[in-house]
């Protein structure tokens, strides 16, 4: 009974239109929130660390010693001759200027450097405000009152938060309209249709706009942490599996058209063959992001909740969005290329030719499977081997932003007449009876520059400090006999701010933090080290902690769903195995990439992380739509035949969506960040090599060669089993 004829024709053209309504009010709702998501955002990295953290503990201390919570910019400037008095009053004169913008705190007074080339100024800005925009003002503040002869650069903690803020500026705009641009011009070559593109832009699109919407709200209550690098990870995400799904519908849908069913009997016929599929596919997906809530570091947690509420409502729109659109298109969507009868053409006599690429493929898999499969693995081995050259190990903050950076230049000029870690102190937190067992330890490490204590009545917020018989004395910059202020007691404790001898984002000046914690963990255990390095040291571990426990996490979920759809415990388990084995060489072959071709200095530890979780979830998308196709065709027509009928009908959209994944996630890197700049070359090759010789050699192939007792120990295999013994038997009696 023809299924159109049951359903009233309102019925046929309400319901897609009550759809397609719901999706516009929610689209036009969640779109204006496109320019509002720096008012949820942070991209403060301490903020970010688990509450255990000695980095944390000192941050969530700093506001008891300093009265406000402030972070530190640091004016430099420089000239090549010794800088005169009339120099040196225009730069305290500037000084002055700078503490009178809004957003500012006490500026402290020009400090000369000991060659006389050189000032830095201290200047506290307001860490709970715009922090960028104070920084671009002081920026051009001093640009515009520069004394003649001289340079200056806006360095220090604030400085670097401005670079990395700058960085992220596109994501709004320009990652959105590199992203769409490439996925359309993807769709318009693979389907010849000017039309059907944009509707499954508009099935993207319109997820992304809900989904922002809601993890909006979710910000806006504290509920979620959501900083510049999750947002560009939504946002790619989305498009980029909201599109897959979308093919793999209009796969279905084309399939059902061009076999000459109607509008509803198409949609439904679509629809019944796409939702295992997607929901499987997306399901997976969503139980390896929500791993991340296994992580300690706050931004990595957040990413799980976060990315799967994009993945859940690109889920809901290829299923409702674009079935609604399609059903109201109908065969016009796909105008001027109309679907024709015949989706799978592979005839089953193995000697009959074949025309087309995909079943040109199947044939070829078929006749050297054994062959496909062992050549495939052993190239993938050989690009995994390039892991053992992977630098994932922290970078510095001045080389997370690519390209200029005012920040990092002026850190330069800092080292080159200050200590190098001037700027970005230590901050120590002591308890007062073991100050001068503190200073001690200070002043034995070879890595402490200087020492001084957080003085709430000093002009500068600060006095010197240094042990002399034993005993710590403090001693304050101002005419000679002042009296030197007392440092400021916060529960019966003394906040140390140390000027590190190396650059505070450098390796040295980690090993010195280490160090210093590892001393005071056996002679004083109460004190506490925190700061800009102290910060980077804790996420770093705290990173590497989170990819050895959360990666054999999610293998095992993923297998754990591939064994319920498959209803096979041997196919699931190949599947991981060549996942695991594309990924290994994804991420090989980007550490060569890296190291000789972009020359990077090295890689963040949630890298390897961030790479696994996107290409193993969204590897596995692959192996779904492939196997569970293969699963449906094997019911009628045996394994083999099967796994090539499966090949056939699922190559296309898999290229197609390989390439609109790889294209989205390629988009990440016109945002100059190093580590958004990684995870779109590492995610980007790895579906490349996962949609052109996973999913098209070796895992048919692998599948082929095995035969039946790739679905062991399910139903499946044991009729097939048996269906070969009862051929043997008859073969012998015969």
């Amino acid at each position: 009974m023809n299924s159109e004829r049951s359903v009233p024709r309102w019925l046929r053209i309400g319901i897609p239109a009550l759809l397609v309504l719901v999706w516009l009010v929610g689209g036009s709702v969640g779109g204006p929130y496109f320019g509002r998501v720096s008012e949820v955002a942070t991209n403060d990295q301490s903020s970010f660390l688990p509450a255990s953290a000695d980095a944390t503990k000192v941050s969530e201390r700093l506001t008891d010693f300093t009265g406000g919570e402030e972070i530190p910019a640091v004016v430099v400037a420089a000239a090549s001759d010794p800088l005169d008095e009339a120099q040196l009053a225009a730069l305290g004169e500037l000084g002055t200027a700078i503490g009178e913008l809004d957003g500012v705190g006490e500026v402290s007074p020009p400090i000369p450097s000991e060659d006389g080339l050189a000032v830095q100024v201290f200047v506290p800005i307001d860490a709970s405000g715009e922090v960028r925009d104070v920084v671009e003002e002081v920026r051009a503040l001093v640009q515009e009152d520069l004394p003649a002869g001289v340079e200056a650069w806006v360095t220090g903690p604030a400085g670097f938060t401005a670079d990395l803020a700058e960085g992220f500026l596109g994501i709004d705009g320009l990652l959105l309209i590199v992203a769409l641009a490439a996925v359309f011009i993807i769709l318009v070559v693979v389907y010849r249709s000017p039309l059907l593109p944009i509707l499954v832009l508009l099935t993207s699109v319109f997820a992304l706009c809900v989904a922002l919407l809601t993890v909006w709200w979710l910000a806006k209550a504290d509920i979620v942490v959501l900083n510049g690098q999750v947002q560009g990870i939504l946002f790619i995400l989305v498009i980029g599996a909201a599109t897959d799904y979308a093919l793999l519908y209009t796969a279905r849908y084309r399939e059902a058209i061009g076999a000459g069913a109607s509008r509803w009997d198409a949609t439904l016929r679509a629809w019944k063959g796409a939702v295992e599929p997607i929901l499987a596919s997306g399901g997976t997906v969503i139980a390896g992001l929500l791993c991340l809530l296994l992580s300690d570091l706050a931004s990595n947690k957040a990413l799980g909740p976060i990315a799967s509420i994009g993945i859940a409502f690109s889920m809901l729109s290829a299923l409702t969005f674009l079935p609604a659109l399609l059903a109201l298109f109908g065969r016009a969507a796909f105008w001027p290329f109309i679907p024709r009868t015949g989706a799978i053409d592979l005839p089953d006599d193995p000697r009959e030719p074949v025309r087309g690429l995909w079943p040109r493929q199947a044939r070829f898999v078929a006749r050297r499977a054994r062959t496909v499969w062992i050549a495939s693995t052993v190239v993938l081995l050989v690009g995994a081997a390039g892991v053992l050259q992977l630098n994932a190990n922290g970078v510095p903050s001045s080389d997370l932003v690519l390209g200029a950076s005012e920040a990092r230049d002026g850190q330069a000029a800092l080292a080159e007449h200050f200590p190098a870690g001037s700027g970005s102190p230590a901050s120590v937190i002591v308890p007062q009876d073991r100050l001068a067992d503190a200073l001690a330890v200070l002043e034995e490490n070879p890595g402490i520059s200087s020492v001084a204590a957080v003085a709430a009545d000093s002009p500068t917020g600060q006095v010197s400090v240094a042990l002399e018989g034993g005993e710590p004395v403090f001693t304050a910059a101002g005419p000679p006999g002042a009296p030197a202020p007392e440092p400021t007691v916060s529960e019966g404790d003394v906040l140390l701010s140390v000027t590190l001898a190396d650059p505070a984002d450098s390796l040295e000046a980690e090993q010195t933090v280490r160090d210093l914690r590892a001393t005071f963990a056996d002679e004083a255990p109460e004190v506490l080290v925190g700061g800009t390095t102290a910060t980077n040291v804790d996420t770093n571990d705290t990173s590497i902690r989170d990819r050895t426990v959360i990666i054999p996490v999610i293998l095992v979920v993923i297998l754990l769903i591939l064994m319920l759809l498959l209803r096979s415990i041997l196919a699931p388990v190949l599947l991981i195995l060549s996942t695991i084995l594309s990924f290994g060489t994804a991420l090989g072959v980007s550490a060569l990439v890296f190291n000789h071709v972009f020359d990077f200095p090295g890689g963040d530890p949630a890298v390897p992380l961030y790479g696994f979780v996107f290409l193993v979830a969204l590897g596995v998308d692959y192996n779904i739509f492939l196997m569970s196709r293969v699963r449906e065709e094997t019911l009628e027509h045996g394994t083999r035949r099967g796994i090539a009928r499966g090949l056939v009908a699922t190559g296309g959209v898999i290229t197609s969506a390989g390439l609109v994944l790889a294209a989205t996630f390629a988009a990440l890197g016109v945002i100059p960040i190093l580590f958004l700049a990684q995870i779109a070359f590492i995610v980007a090759f790895g579906v490349l090599l996962d949609t052109f010789v996973v999913r098209s050699l070796l895992v048919p192939a692998l599948a082929h060669d095995i035969g039946p007792a790739i679905w062991w120990p399910s139903k499946q295999w044991r009729r097939e089993r048996d269906v070969q013994r009862g051929d043997t038997r008859r073969t012998l009696d015969a």
